[in-house]
């Protein structure tokens, strides 16, 4: 058994709404082996994973899936099945599991809930070396390899501060998403996105974190501010450690200037020898130390978010109790077994570790850790109760006198700190500072909320709370309005008109389309952007106010959609395309691919779809959302059900695109003043326009802005590469990008009403395409072009070189044996041929795989942009040119 490639899907998807984890996997000597067919293996599974017992499985009750092994069932699903179970053992649970077969016998795709790629990643490798294992009756050190993924998975994790906000932020329905690696989250998106790190956030200020990651520095400016603090000083030698100490008296406290987590730190130091041995600790981490006099009471933490406090917490030491049984060390073990202890950051307290500063800490006690301690005297081990290093918390924070509180919050704004841990020494916070004293001891930039989410003792504080209400206050907004469009045909015009109105409307518009990222209408990023990493780089750009995304079939499967969801949803239609590719083999695959997109809408927002089409009227009836049809039909059943239960449609008729709702009706534009319906003729336009004006009117668009829109969308500087219209001499030339049989027969029925002699269609396919796509789409160019050239993309996706336009030719020949037709393979050298052999007022219409090539060829011919589409009348004076010319010739 092989893992061939492993791919993570971070968001919705075609199997589940949550992240998934996709394994390809080969199964090699395995294939067609069943796991009934090894003896024991079932016993030894068990024996290994017990927790398998309690999988439904299709029984859909416990012990289904050891009843499937027992019957006998293919590797992949075992595989499945062991690895969601090892993703309890390393505390990253994980439900749902899916196999597919992937096309080939022993090959399968392994689909599995993911929150911990990196470790899940390690997991089904593990799980494929066990059960190889347990087939083979091998001994398999399982143990070993389980803390290898566990490792991976803490090193990987969000930290608990984070983890913390993101919970909050998903509580409150906002969209997140992880920047990397580590605890560099977004949240939100467009305009509205925040940055954070840990609790360092978008408004934290770099000057003040430099000023609280210095000691020193924080001292000064809180000294400064009248905010109290140890008397001391900063040393850069023994001698001077010493001196300092001297002058403030002992005992002292010695710590690095730059430092955290209590590393370095030595404190209530009694003797100028220990200054000196303390300050050797402290300058391995920082070669300057700050000596200051050691302050008697209790540790607070405070925690300000801006400018307020919103939690308070005791810090205590790390310590064990006594018993007269066991020895320090024992004690130790013993209270590291705490189911809340971890290692690092990991649970709510951190495993108490043994080092240097453990054993002096037993000495300056008179133990060590063979000592067995008195029934119940408490052992101190270590000073500073960082809870990185052992230590417990206790939330005070209802305790807090108003002086205190006062006290420190003036210290974080002295600082600059909007989010900050504030370090108090006070024999009681509950007291007033004038009565029990009381000094600031560090301002910390960043603080761990580990403590207040996950107290000891006392009521948790939901500190995630206050930082994401500080980020989105009330009313804040945190997220831009998503459109998201899919279908086979007209996506893009339909994303670039819906780009267009809300750009009218004074929108930054971010748009993912197939030829490219645009932000505020300017292109970002060439090349076919229809995909999930681009929907996240539209979403993340700080400059957004409105996100419209094209959303296409490869994109879906293979990444998902990239955003969680959308406020509106258009499928403009359903037709044959993709056949043969990623396991798509009939027009129910692909709807089922498509209707994520209209799944995955917020309540209140709308889906907009095409009821001329008989695949999305069904799937109308599906979803959950409010729907509103667009129709180039206005007798349509579909549309006259949907008015009469006072639903919304947009329609074409008598020329003009209206809004229905029920029984009114609003009119909104002239079909022939929207420059890119060609007057009218180029209905699938119309449609797109009608999908388009659908969108922007469930988003809330006013009537008069989307015609005012419509009016300026041209065919070219706002739609490049879609039915652009040129003049080459005394012919034409169209460049569309149409690519499968429904693209055809659209551009073959606008061209039909040309009004020049004869139409030429330059031919191709992608060859990823089912070899009935291709023929199909050569069938539909026979029927409507008069002359035709057959030519190849570049890039022939897998097939042989001439293996696409034999397939065309062949279908060209079964429709019309008698029909000019051509082949060259090139696609700017039939084009030429196309066009050198054109007669006056001809059309050539040529379908690209490369836009810009066929763009400098016309430029070479000399082409003109036309920016109107011909009138009927121009028929006749093309007709007389026609005659003119001939009777030249024959002169």
């Amino acid at each position: 058994m092989k893992i061939l490639d492993v791919r993570f899907i971070p968001g919705p998807n075609i199997y589940v709404s949550k992240p998934i984890l996709v394994a390809r996997v080969d199964l090699e000597e395995l294939t067609e082996r069943e796991s009934n067919e090894f003896p024991g293996f079932v016993d030894r599974l068990i024996e290994h994973l017990p927790g398998v017992t309690d999988h439904h499985c299709a029984k859909g009750m416990p012990g289904g899936f050891v009843e499937r092994l027992r019957e006998g069932t293919y590797f992949g699903h075992v595989l499945e099945h062991v690895t969601l179970e090892l993703t309890d053992r390393i505390d990253a649970p994980a439900y749902f599991g899916k196999t597919l077969y992937a096309g080939r016998a022993g090959l399968y795709d392994v689909v599995m809930e993911c929150h911990a790629p990196e470790a899940m990643t390690r997991l089904i490798a593990v799980a494929a070396d066990l059960i190889q294992a347990l087939v083979d009756g091998r001994p398999f050190s399982l143990d070993a390899a389980l803390q290898e993924a566990a490792d991976i998975h803490r090193r990987h994790r969000l930290g608990p501060s984070t983890a913390a906000i993101v919970r909050e932020a998903e509580a409150r329905g906002i969209p997140w998403r992880r920047i990397l690696d580590g605890s560099f989250v977004q949240l939100g998106t467009g305009k509205w996105a925040k940055r954070i790190e840990a609790t360092i956030g978008p408004e934290t200020s770099a000057v003040a974190v430099d000023i609280a990651c210095n000691k020193a520095y924080t001292k000064a400016v809180l000294k400064e501010a009248g905010v109290p603090v140890p008397d001391g000083g900063t040393a850069l030698s023994e001698e001077e450690a010493a001196r300092i100490a001297r002058d403030v008296g002992l005992p002292v406290t010695v710590k690095p200037v730059h430092g955290n987590q209590g590393r370095g730190v030595s404190v209530r130091v009694n003797t100028e020898g220990e200054v000196r041995e303390a300050y050797r600790r402290a300058a391995e981490i920082d070669p300057e130390v700050i000596v200051e006099k050691w302050v008697p009471g209790a540790q607070y933490r405070i925690l300000i978010v801006r400018g307020r406090m919103v939690a308070a917490s005791l810090r205590h030491p790390p310590r064990v109790v006594g018993d007269g049984v066991h020895q320090v060390r024992e004690l130790i073990e013993l209270e590291n077994m705490d189911p809340r202890r971890g290692v690092g950051h990991e649970k709510p307290l951190t495993r108490i570790p043994i080092d240097e500063v453990v054993l002096r800490q037993l000495r300056a006690q008179g133990l060590d850790l063979e000592a067995v301690p008195a029934v119940g005297r408490v052992v101190v081990l270590r000073d500073s109760a960082n809870l990185s290093t052992g230590g417990t918390a206790e939330d005070v924070s209802d305790r807090v006198h108003p002086d205190q509180r006062w006290l420190c919050e003036r210290a974080a704004r002295a600082v600059g700190l909007d989010i900050c841990g504030v370090d108090l020494m006070t024999p009681d916070i509950a007291r007033p500072v004038n009565e029990v004293g009381a000094v600031v001891l560090e301002v910390n930039a960043a603080p761990g909320i580990r403590m207040h989410e996950f107290p000891s003792q006392g009521a948790a504080r939901n500190a995630g709370r206050a930082i994401v209400d500080a980020l989105f206050p009330p009313g804040h907004p945190t997220r831009v309005p998503v459109y998201a469009v899919t279908g086979t045909n007209g996506k893009t015009t339909t994303t670039r008109m819906i780009a267009h109105i809300l750009q009218s409307c004074g929108e930054t518009v971010g748009a993912a389309t197939t030829d490219g990222i645009y932000i505020g209408g300017r292109k970002i990023v060439e090349g076919d952007t229809t995909g999930p990493f681009s929907a996240r780089t539209v979403l993340a750009h700080p400059d957004v106010t409105a996100v419209v995304l094209e959303t296409a079939r490869g994109g879906i499967i293979r990444g998902g959609l990239g955003y969680d969801w959308a406020d509106v949803a258009v499928l403009t239609n359903i037709s044959l395309d993709h056949i043969g590719q990623d396991q798509i083999e009939t027009l129910e695959d692909l709807i089922f691919v498509k209707s994520l997109v209209a799944e995955r809408v917020y309540p209140g927002g709308a889906v907009v779809l095409n009821a001329d089409d008989p695949c999305l009227v069904d799937l109308a009836g599906r979803l959950r959302r409010r729907i509103v049809f667009f129709s180039m039909r206005p007798d349509n059943p579909v549309v006259l059900r949907h008015l009469a239960i006072g639903g919304t449609t947009i329609l074409a008729k008598d020329g003009w695109i209206l809004e229905r709702t029920g029984a009114r009706t609003w009119p909104i534009v002239r079909v022939v003043a929207v420059p890119v319906a060609c007057r009218g003729a180029a209905g699938f336009h119309v449609a797109n326009a009608l999908a388009a004006a659908a969108a922007c009117r469930a988003g809330g668009i006013p009537r008069s802005q989307i015609a005012h829109a419509l009016r300026r969308f041209g065919r070219e500087v706002d739609n490049p590469g879609r039915t652009n219209l040129y003049r080459v001499g005394r012919s034409y030339v169209m460049v569309d990008y149409g690519h499968n049989p429904h693209s055809f027969a659209a551009v073959g029925q606008l061209v039909q009403q040309w009004p020049g002699p004869r139409v030429t269609g330059v031919i191709g396919v992608p060859g990823d395409r089912d070899d009935s796509i291709i023929q199909a789409a050569g069938r539909e160019a026979a029927r409507h072009f008069q002359r035709i050239w057959v030519k190849e993309d570049r890039d022939t996706r897998g097939r042989d070189k001439g293996e696409v336009a034999g397939l065309l030719t062949e279908a060209v020949r079964g429709v019309n044996p008698l029909l000019p037709l051509y082949v060259n393979l090139e696609e700017t050298a039939a084009l030429g041929e196309a066009v050198s052999s054109s007669l006056p007022g001809e059309l050539v219409v040529v379908f690209y795989e490369k836009k810009g090539p066929i763009l400098q060829t016309l430029e070479e011919l000399g082409a003109e942009r036309v920016w109107d589409w011909p009138r009927a009348s121009d028929r006749s004076q093309n007709a007389r040119e026609v005659r003119h010319l001939w009777q030249t010739t024959l002169q």
